[in-house]
């Protein structure tokens, strides 16, 4: 029997490392940074993810905007270590035997270990191989099958692994709410004893994001796992993970204050805490911002708290000859596939993230005119994210984005790239001036590509929504916020308020501040951003779930 856990991380997508591509997107990424922290903290965890066959795909760009894509193409044992035990689930009444893998966040040794759960064994029919191949894939049948696998699949995982003594399951989101189901029938049926056992994480603050699954499906599905009272724990009229989850939890909260408040309201559960978000200060760090903490801020590596003690005492030419060469590097990229050609003495935007609507990835162009007179060739703009392929609005999106880039080049110059990835994503975070967020309101749950942005010096431009809120109450002078706290009404009401102030913004705030002689009053802001970094990082959200989430 292996020694106990404080924690089982159950997840359906983790960023552990870029060559192990089992993500799609800020989900996974979240859930890396968090066990990297159980790493560094010596928190007694341990990670349940899925193997994904398919999860990351490469994007590519054709010149008139329209993209394409194709698989990662990756071998698991090239990356991970296969491990001897195995378990079964039934699934549509048929037997389905489950492999594992294991890897580890921090050192190879001692880290945190990831088991990745497999059905592409040789012993299963060719439909059940097919259940951990793609990421989100298939229809709600599937989707069902994928998280039968994670949560039960799990559970019986950490046994035949030797785990007896686990002080909580920790559900990250409801994809992995059917470990419920397993610890029932462990514990005799009797939900209060499954109760004080686990705890959930809620990340989605609209209701279409929550997994639901029809009973005649999820019967014909899941079969006798499903307990005589599922629908008093998930619903009367359809099979909800995410009550699944609060309803055999004692523990559940949101990813930032302003999501705690939108989920108690939109799930009806006034005990629902919240937990912001943080990142891993050493994994975002620029090599050269790490360079320049390691020499004035020493132990900031272990604690990133020193970072908001002492950042402000950092020479002003050092970060900002440590900025410029992170920019550098950003700029070279750039320019391989810029119409026009950039250079790394212009005020640089960056905007980078997953094209969907309510992220408002067009709100800086709701007035061209306006944008040509505000820019005025002193503006540069980087976007990046990637489309779903079936997804024909965001598509558009990137080829309204490339064609702007042409009709704007007299003005403004921009630049799409292909392929947005956590590699990228690492250039990008480093290399801008100032990184631009545009959310509607109360639809960003939390959003840590931001807090990305601070650890490296670079400055927020976003409207308040997710964690923003929180950083900007927290320091003023690291960021400038976008329209007011208040919502219009009207969401086209909105939208024209929030446009107008983002140019009212970068003309008299943003543009400005960044020509002031010597750049004293930009380097005073970079060092007030970097300071949010000792309260926004996943060591912190770590210990918050200690206190609250994981138990003793």
């Amino acid at each position: 029997m292996l020694p106990p856990l404080r924690v089982a991380y159950f997840t359906m997508e983790i960023a552990l490392r870029s060559d192990i591509p089992t993500y799609a997107g800020g989900l996974g990424v979240l859930a890396g940074d968090l066990m990297h922290s159980c790493a560094d903290l010596k928190v007694a965890a341990a990670c349940i993810t899925i193997c994904w066959q398919h999860g990351y795909m490469r994007q590519a760009l054709r010149p008139d905007g329209t993209q394409s894509y194709e698989d990662i193409r990756w071998v698991p044992a090239e990356h991970l270590q296969k491990l001897p035990a195995r378990v079964t689930v039934e699934v549509e009444g048929r037997t389905v035997h489950v492999g594992v893998w294991e890897a580890r966040s921090g050192n190879p040794k001692s880290g945190v270990p990831v088991y990745f759960l497999d059905t592409n064994l040789e012993e299963n029919a060719p439909e059940d191989r097919a259940i951990t191949n793609h990421l989100y894939g298939g229809d709600q049948a599937m989707r069902i099958k994928q998280e039968i696998i994670l949560g039960i699949g799990g559970v019986r995982m950490l046994r035949a692994l030797g785990y007896e003594e686990i002080g909580t399951y920790h559900m990250n989101e409801g994809h992995s709410a059917f470990l419920t189901l397993e610890l029932l029938k462990e514990r005799g049926f009797k939900d209060e004893d499954v109760r004080p056992s686990c705890a959930f994480t809620t990340h989605t603050p609209v209701k279409a994001g929550h997994d639901v699954f029809p009973y005649d499906l999820a019967w014909k599905v899941v079969g006798s796992m499903l307990p005589w009272h599922i629908k008093s724990l998930a619903g009367e009229d359809a099979l909800s993970m995410t009550q699944l989850a609060m309803n055999l939890s004692r523990y559940t909260c949101g990813v930032s204050q302003v999501h705690g408040h939108v989920a108690r309201s939109m799930l009806g559960n006034q005990a629902i805490d919240a937990i912001t978000n943080g990142v891993h200060h050493v994994e975002w760090a620029s090599s050269e911002m790490a360079a320049l903490f390691d020499r004035e801020i020493p132990g900031w590596r272990e604690d990133p708290q020193l970072l908001e003690a002492k950042s402000r005492d950092l020479q002003d030419e050092e970060l900002w000859s440590a900025h410029q060469k992170a920019k550098e590097r950003l700029i070279a990229l750039v320019n391989r596939v810029a119409p026009v050609p950039f250079d790394a003495h212009t005020l640089t935007i960056v905007s980078a993230r997953r094209v969907v609507p309510y992220k408002r990835p067009e709100l800086l162009y709701t007035d061209i005119q306006r944008l040509r007179e505000v820019a005025g060739g002193k503006l540069q703009i980087i976007h990046a994210g990637n489309a779903h392929p079936d997804d024909r609005f965001s598509q558009e999106v990137i080829m309204r984005m490339i064609e702007r880039s042409r009709e704007l080049k007299d003005s403004v110059r921009i630049c799409y790239l292909p392929n947005y990835n956590p590699d990228l994503a690492k250039v990008l975070v480093a290399g801008a001036d100032v990184w631009l967020n545009t959310p509607m309101r109360l639809h960003e749950a939390s959003g840590t590509s931001g807090m990305k942005a601070c650890v490296n010096g670079v400055l927020n431009l976003s409207t308040l929504d997710g964690w923003w809120i929180e950083g900007y109450a927290r320091d003023h002078e690291s960021g400038w916020r976008i329209g007011p706290m208040a919502q219009a009404l009207d969401a086209e009401d909105t939208r024209r308020i929030d446009a107008e102030d983002l140019y009212t913004q970068l003309q008299y705030e943003v543009i400005p501040e960044y020509q002031y002689p010597d750049r004293v009053r930009w380097i005073r802001r970079m060092k007030r951003a970097i300071g949010l970094m000792g309260y926004f990082s996943s060591h912190r959200c770590v210990r918050e779930y200690l206190e609250r989430a994981w138990k003793n």
